[in-house]
């Protein structure tokens, strides 16, 4: 068994880590925390009552790696790297779902704060399986997406190389509320999302230059990515809505049959997607469709799943040597 510990054990994508983890035939659950801890797994989540029975300490660096092998980092930005930092110097290997080493450090402190660990964020790999599998394997630190970004590259990434050079992506992402974490605000309140929809910084989201960034890591191909994130009276799930322009005429599906048919977490499909047909798995299904030149991209994820932590564990996986698919959940929350 390969011990593991569950940082920021009290939120959602805390909640999937412990249901997964607890479950996962190689690896074994020994120290979950928050930043205050003195509770137990079962008061955080009254749902584990019976299920799953451990005590939730105040995250400390020294205790994690003095009992675990591998850290799952589920703690907001800026939080995260600075225990990252102490984890990755006492040997620990780390797979933060934290935004704190996915861009580059230009990047990252345009949109977010200032880096306070810039001499492990070189190492950081982005933790997309299906495009750096090979670098995943040898890492130490695996940066794990977020939810938007995740269903934007798979459904884009395919389509890069037939992209008409000098063109905009537009991304219409809308995703469940869940996404949005436990903290309450006026956004999320019950009475603003019930029986509504709406955008909220569109444009000038920070996914915006992070899916462009990674166009250009894997296709040094500049883009202009317009992204306009919208928050769904749904608890969870993200659906997206993807145009771009092409070079020329293509057959959709087969590029993308192409690019996924050995990949166990996609799906190609024939229609366009829907969100409750991955709720509850770790799977990314992708249609596509073009009138001409103008292409459509239509994906779907779970948002705290393949969105944060399944494709944490999935990462998890891979870091190990072991088959990624191991533990992983692929049965819809259907009907």
């Amino acid at each position: 068994m390969i011990p593991v510990a569950i940082i920021g054990a009290s939120g959602y994508t805390g909640l999937e880590l412990v249901k997964m983890v607890a479950q996962h035939p190689t690896f074994d659950l020994v120290y979950a925390a928050t930043s205050e801890g003195e509770t137990t797994i079962q008061a955080l989540h009254p749902s584990l009552e019976k299920v799953v029975s451990m005590p939730v300490e105040k995250a400390d660096a020294q205790s994690v790696a003095d009992v675990a092998k591998i850290a799952f980092l589920a703690l907001p930005h800026k939080t995260a790297m600075g225990f990252a930092a102490k984890l990755l110097d006492l040997g620990v290997k780390v797979v933060d779902l934290s935004a704190d080493y996915r861009l580059r450090l230009e990047t990252y402190e345009a949109h977010y704060c200032p880096h306070e660990d810039k001499a492990h964020l070189h190492e950081a790999v982005y933790g997309l399986p299906e495009f750096y599998r090979e670098k995943i394997e040898k890492a130490r630190l695996v940066a794990n997406p977020g939810c938007y970004p995740t269903a934007s590259l798979l459904g884009l990434l395919p389509f890069i190389p037939a992209m008409k050079r000098g063109t905009p992506i537009f991304i219409d992402a809308k995703s469940g509320v869940s996404g949005a974490g436990k903290k309450l605000s006026e956004t999320t309140h019950y009475v603003t999302i019930n029986e509504n929809i709406f955008a909220y910084n569109p444009i000038k989201h920070r996914h915006a230059p992070e899916i462009a960034e990674k166009i250009y890591d894997r296709f040094e191909r500049e883009a202009q990515v317009n992204f306009v994130p919208h928050l769904m009276p749904v608890t969870r799930g993200m659906l997206c809505s993807i145009y771009m322009q092409l070079e020329k005429e293509i057959d959709p599906l087969e590029v993308l049959q192409e690019w996924y048919n050995d990949e166990p977490f996609v799906r190609v499909r024939q229609t366009p997607v829907d969100i409750k047909s991955v709720a509850g798995t770790n799977f990314c299904d992708i249609f596509a469709t073009a009138n001409g030149t103008s292409l459509f991209i239509s994906s779907a994820i779970d948002n705290l799943l393949r969105g944060a932590s399944s494709q944490a564990l999935v990462n998890a996986n891979i870091m190990s040597g072991l088959e990624e698919t191991l533990g992983i959940p692929k049965f819809a929350y259907v009907p």
